[in-house]
């Protein structure tokens, strides 16, 4: 989450007179996450979350979104749906922007997490997974393993500005993920992003699962190696407790179940998910405007996960 586009208190006014969910109290931009515009509203019937859609979520992509998100809500997920207007109309514009107006969810998103805590959190994926199983659409990862390698190339030497060598470091690691990368696993959608920061807990339990925006079909078990490159270890990307990274995994296999191709490979899988986020927040580091109200996530982070993973004996020993 982030703010990118400024929304005038009249035009916001306007924007919720569409709906019956009261009038504008207070409104607040969410200067966390980097992709879209998000605010905090407080209308006389509650509390929302309004998002305008920036740069990567293409306008087309949002009903694949929407869809989702109403069938594993159907399902019984606890995830945050878009309200439609008093016509029916679920996706608005607002300030030239696609934007809905989305559920609330109470919680917190935890910075170092706890085993129970990521236990709760990778079973509630896994259950997720099994409502997705039945979900006939369909949306194609645009940063998924083919797409590294332009994108490497996009940020170009600059890299090299961010740390010394950092350009041939990513180039010699994509190139052993690529060889290596499974071609025959499950495939389903999934979320591909569920960080810390996108589940709601309260103590040890979940609350919600957010930001579904990079949702698209990928082999299902790289959701768990992105979550694991996520959580089991801290912002700075150093890793966290053992325990942690056991409990994502046991924690999934309990709710959804692993087959033994899919635990196999989750180390490449996790190296993939490293580079993913790296570059990308590579090329955010390198492109985002000096006035967005965005806080920048630090691409090295995960440098430090992809050494982790490169150097380690085997995926479940953290």
């Amino acid at each position: 989450m982030a703010v990118y586009t400024q929304v005038s208190a009249e035009a916001l006014t306007d924007f919720l007179a569409r709906y019956d969910h009261g009038a504008l109290v207070s409104a607040k931009g969410i200067a966390e996450g980097v992709e879209n515009s998000n605010y905090m509203v407080d209308t006389t019937a509650g509390r929302y979350i309004l998002t305008l859609y920036e740069r990567r979520v293409a306008a087309g992509d949002l009903p694949f979104f929407m869809a989702m998100l109403d069938h594993v809500a159907a399902d019984g997920n606890l995830v945050p749906r878009a309200f439609a207007d008093r016509d029916g109309r679920v996706i608005q514009e607002l300030e030239g922007r696609p934007a809905c107006l989305i559920e609330f969810l109470s919680g917190v998103s935890v910075t170092r997490p706890t085993p129970s805590q990521a236990h709760a959190a990778a079973a509630a994926m896994g259950r997720m997974h099994h409502s997705l199983a039945n979900f006939t659409s369909q949306r194609a990862n645009t940063l998924g393993v083919d797409d590294w390698r332009p994108l490497l190339n996009r940020c170009g030497r600059s890299l090299d500005t961010i740390q010394a060598g950092l350009f041939d470091r990513v180039d010699t690691a994509l190139a052993a993920v690529e060889r290596d990368w499974p071609r025959d696993l499950a495939v389903s959608v999934i979320h591909a992003d569920l960080f810390p920061d996108n589940v709601l807990m309260l103590d040890d339990r979940v609350t919600g699962l957010i930001d579904f925006y990079f949702a698209c079909t990928d082999i299902r078990a790289y959701d768990l190696a992105v979550m694991h490159s996520a959580w089991a270890f801290d912002p700075a990307g150093e890793p966290l407790d053992p325990a942690v990274g056991r409990a994502l995994v046991a924690g999934y296999d309990g709710a959804f179940g692993l087959s033994a191709a899919e635990r196999a490979a989750l180390p490449v899988l996790a190296r993939g998910a490293c580079l993913r986020f790296l570059l990308t927040r590579a090329w955010d580091w390198l492109n985002t405007p000096a006035d967005a109200l965005v806080t920048r996530k630090d691409p090295l982070a995960y440098a430090r996960r992809l050494d982790w993973y490169e150097r380690s004996d085997g995926f479940d020993a953290g």
